[in-house]
């Protein structure tokens, strides 16, 4: 079941999901970038730190061997007097390597994600401490490919070991006859030489982990069509819900329409097809409005409406047609209709005329 959900999986994560997955916490990462940094650190540290301190740290142990009658160690104060200086130089010496690999560790996390604070991280999960759920770990594709990382690292460290210190093997043990300070100069030179080694077989495998750790995250956020659709309902809403909402909000702006349509002045139409309401006073507005337009049976009842309340009713397919099409309701009719709407008011006013004239 488990290879045919994974097969089923064929669509790119959405947006949402994408983002979604962020905001919990679950990024793509990868641990040999973090180790790479820390060996770029240690390299750091032994090439440019390292070699002045430990000078200094055999120089004291020197002293302390070839002369000890220099230091007092008569009572309890004169041995917390030797613990604290030696304690203060190994200080000295370790506290470089302490900020360069803090620097480095969170510089790598920070390359790869930038931190947000998550609390679903903290929250207590019983599969966390399930042993289950540990074993599927270990024998996932991911379990898979730390523990092949892993092998490739041990591997590869013990070749570089082997072909470097072959050839050191008897310097390192006459250097042990020698002076201090000449043994830690001789162990940091072979320590830089292999850190260096490492480093760069810790590049490459880093830059593979990056790319492969991204490539499985996204890989493991895939949806089935059947998901991609469900998303879509809940953000965009159920299409079925919609279309009744977009419908009911016609028909209320309908029968607001047509409720306008006695306050019309005249009404353009095309016989059957067709009808545009316009209002025009003076005292409202510069250029008529259409007030309510319509097509087939809504034209119908525009007409019907209108002749009901003895609004006059012209029939001028070409221009019903190009108003219907060009002119919004509640807009103001364009320039291009003011000779033949103005030609049709007149109409009207010249009845209204001749009727108080009888009158």
């Amino acid at each position: 079941m488990a290879d045919e959900d994974k097969d089923s999986k064929t669509e790119n994560p959405t947006e949402k999901k994408l983002r979604d997955t962020l905001e919990k916490g679950n990024v793509p990462h990868s641990r040999e970038a973090t180790i790479f940094a820390t060996m770029l650190a240690t390299v750091i540290y032994v090439t440019f730190f390292l070699p002045a301190r430990m000078g200094r740290m055999g120089e004291i142990l020197r002293d302390l061997f070839e002369k000890p009658d220099q230091w007092k160690l008569e009572t309890g104060p004169d041995a917390i007097s030797l613990f604290v200086r030696i304690g203060w130089e190994v200080a000295n010496m370790v506290l470089p390597a302490v900020v360069l690999f803090l620097t480095f560790g969170l510089g790598a996390s920070m390359f790869q994600n930038l931190p947000t604070p998550v609390l679903e991280r903290i929250r207590p999960q019983f599969s966390r401490i399930s042993p289950v759920a540990g074993w599927k770990r270990i024998f996932s594709t991911t379990g898979l490919v730390e523990f092949v990382k892993s092998l490739t690292k041990i591997v590869i460290v013990s070749v570089i070991m082997f072909f470097v210190l072959r050839g050191q093997f008897f310097h390192s043990i006459d250097a042990m006859a020698s002076d201090p300070q000449t043994i830690f100069v001789r162990l940091s030179t072979i320590v830089q030489r292999i850190l260096i080694i490492v480093l760069l077989a810790t590049a490459v495998v880093g830059i593979a982990d990056i790319l492969w750790s991204r490539y499985h995250w996204f890989d493991q956020l895939r949806m089935t069509k059947q998901e991609v659709k469900d998303e879509h309902k809940q953000s965009q809403g159920d299409p079925i819900v919609k279309s009744r909402q977009r419908s009911i909000a016609r028909d209320r702006a309908r029968r607001r329409m047509m409720k306008q349509v006695p306050r019309a002045t005249l009404v353009i139409a095309n016989p059957t097809h067709f009808a545009v309401a316009l209002r025009y006073v003076r005292e409202e507005n510069d250029a008529p409005v259409v007030v309510a337009k319509g097509q087939d049976l809504i034209a119908l009842k525009i007409r019907e409406i209108a002749e009901a309340n003895n609004i006059p009713v012209f029939e001028d397919p070409p221009l019903a047609r190009s108003m219907f099409a060009q002119v919004s309701v509640d807009s103001v009719i364009p320039s291009v209709f003011y000779k033949a709407v103005a030609e049709l008011i007149h109409r009207i006013y010249a009845v209204q005329s001749n009727r108080k004239r009888v009158r």
